[in-house]
């Protein structure tokens, strides 16, 4: 009778810890895979952003630089001239500075998963690619990128008009244009993986304090045959 007790108890552990490792398993990869929609859905987005500026400001530079060796006079040319170093500045900015959502989504979706020691070692992986991509996306929203651009929109200005010898109106054109072309691009760069990390943590994570990250509105503009639209997203 002892026995069958035993034994009893023993097919009954046997099972339970079978079900509690099937249930493990089954929330590794819904988490694994919940990441992996996350990065492919910001992918498009993000490379539209980054490759979007990233080719604006190759193609301005080009063609400033192309108008300053053409052009006879003066003022053009120094326009031209500074111009096209300040979108020089911002092409070399976008390379050094890159959204990787899309190559990180591809890297992710790359790693083998044919057993348990795979799986949570591709959470963790996942889980480490998501807060990266999150972070990066902070930190092109941050204070310290706008005083950045500002620094950079400032001294422009402050050349155009005491180094070219300009008037004051000039300088304040020159600025002011180049904050409008430097905030458009910040406040439409993509915030969805910001978002979604912060909803992951919520969900898989409740124990731990997620990137702190308050909604912000974002911005898009487009451009068509015959005008110009933008949209504000909340």
């Amino acid at each position: 009778m002892k026995k069958s007790i035993l034994f009893l108890l023993l097919v009954t552990a046997i099972n339970v810890m079978s079900q509690t490792n099937d249930a493990d398993s089954v929330l590794i990869n819904e988490r694994i895979q919940t990441i992996q929609n996350m990065l492919d859905q910001s992918k498009k987005p993000v490379n539209l952003w980054w490759y979007g500026w990233l080719g604006a400001y190759s193609a301005a530079t080009v063609g400033q630089g192309a108008v300053y060796f053409i052009s006879d006079d003066k003022a053009t040319k120094q326009d031209m001239a500074l111009g096209a170093a300040t979108t020089a500045l911002g092409a070399a900015f976008q390379l050094l500075t890159p959204l990787n959502t899309g190559r990180d989504a591809l890297t992710l979706a790359q790693l083998p998963e044919t057993n348990t020691q795979e799986r949570l070692l591709k959470l963790e992986m996942a889980e480490k690619l998501l807060e990266i991509n999150a972070n990066k996306e902070k930190a092109g929203r941050s204070w310290e990128i706008h005083a950045l651009n500002s620094a950079v929109n400032l001294s422009s200005g402050l050349i155009t008009w005491l180094a070219y010898k300009r008037s004051v109106w000039d300088g304040v054109i020159n600025f002011a244009l180049n904050t409008a072309i430097t905030e458009t691009q910040i406040w439409t760069q993509p915030t969805h993986t910001m978002r979604d990390y912060q909803n992951y943590c919520r969900k898989y994570k409740s124990g731990e304090n997620p990137l702190s990250y308050q909604p912000q509105p974002e911005f898009y503009l487009r451009t068509y045959a015959g005008g110009v639209s933008l949209s504000i997203v909340f």
